[in-house]
């Protein structure tokens, strides 16, 4: 056995699945099954939202570990999905080692991408039927459609810039609010806060909140409230930008939501 390819191919699972968005507990389940299908009797990965680190002792008693730093990352379904159903195999089939790696770099490699316009379409999309679902006019979510589109852009472009996720929620809310006054002061929408709060909801971080919730639950803490505070923060980015989006409408034409 290569305790080294062992710790290599456990490490790379980790790091996908974290990558793609998966919860704490998770990671160090699907850590901990594959090192135990390889024969590994004494295994203790530890996962944080932004550091994995893989540990274990072989047969022979020597102590193997790995420490692998995770930068900024989102949710990825399909990739999530494609490295769980991964993870059951190699524990169900125990290939042999070069194999596994292989399939874990073929998963990265064929990794699904979006164009451009097709991910600005679904902010388009997304933001126009949350302000439908607000209660808006068709011509608010028309508006609240453009003003996701204007979302979407930002965000990547400040992503392409290595912006972190603070600087971005800022810019998108301050965009998207100062769109939808806007839209409003010139005739196009009919109600600016709808609009307002339905471009805002493509910066909610609904899934971390959520994530942290199961993470402290599952007793992870550290993680948790690591996630916890991240949420907290992108909303007080989105709240920051919202706040000078509205200043900065009052000085122009005297209007607010």
């Amino acid at each position: 056995m290569d305790y080294n390819m062992l710790l290599a191919v456990a490490s790379d699972l980790g790091y996908g699945l974290l990558e793609s968005g998966a919860e704490i507990y998770r990671v160090e389940e699907a850590i901990q099954r594959l090192l135990h299908a390889y024969g590994v009797a004494q295994a203790d990965p530890f996962v944080i939202p932004n550091c994995i680190i893989v540990s274990f002792v072989t047969p022979e008693g020597m102590a193997m570990t790995q420490v692998r730093r995770m930068p900024s990352h989102g949710t990825d379904v399909d990739l999530l999905e494609r490295y769980y159903d991964l993870g059951r195999r190699l524990c169900r089939e125990v290939p042999p080692l070069p194999q596994a790696r292989a399939a874990l770099a073929d998963i990265r490699r064929t990794r699904r991408t979006y164009p451009l316009p097709l991910l600005l379409f679904a902010y388009f999309v997304g933001t126009a039927s949350f302000s439908l679902f607000f209660g808006g006019t068709a011509r608010d979510a028309l508006c609240g459609g453009l003003c996701g589109v204007a979302v979407g852009f930002a965000l990547y472009a400040m992503t392409s810039l290595h912006a972190n996720l603070f600087f971005k929620s800022m810019l998108g809310a301050a965009l998207s609010a100062f769109l939808a006054l806007g839209f409003t002061y010139f005739g196009m929408g009919d109600h600016s806060q709808l609009i307002t709060i339905g471009a805002l909801m493509a910066l909610v971080p609904g899934i971390i909140f959520t994530n942290a919730i199961r993470d402290v639950m599952a007793g992870d803490m550290v993680a948790g409230i690591s996630k916890i505070a991240d949420a907290l923060l992108t909303g007080v980015a989105v709240a920051l930008g919202t706040g000078f989006a509205l200043g900065l409408s009052q000085l122009l034409w005297g209007g607010g939501l």
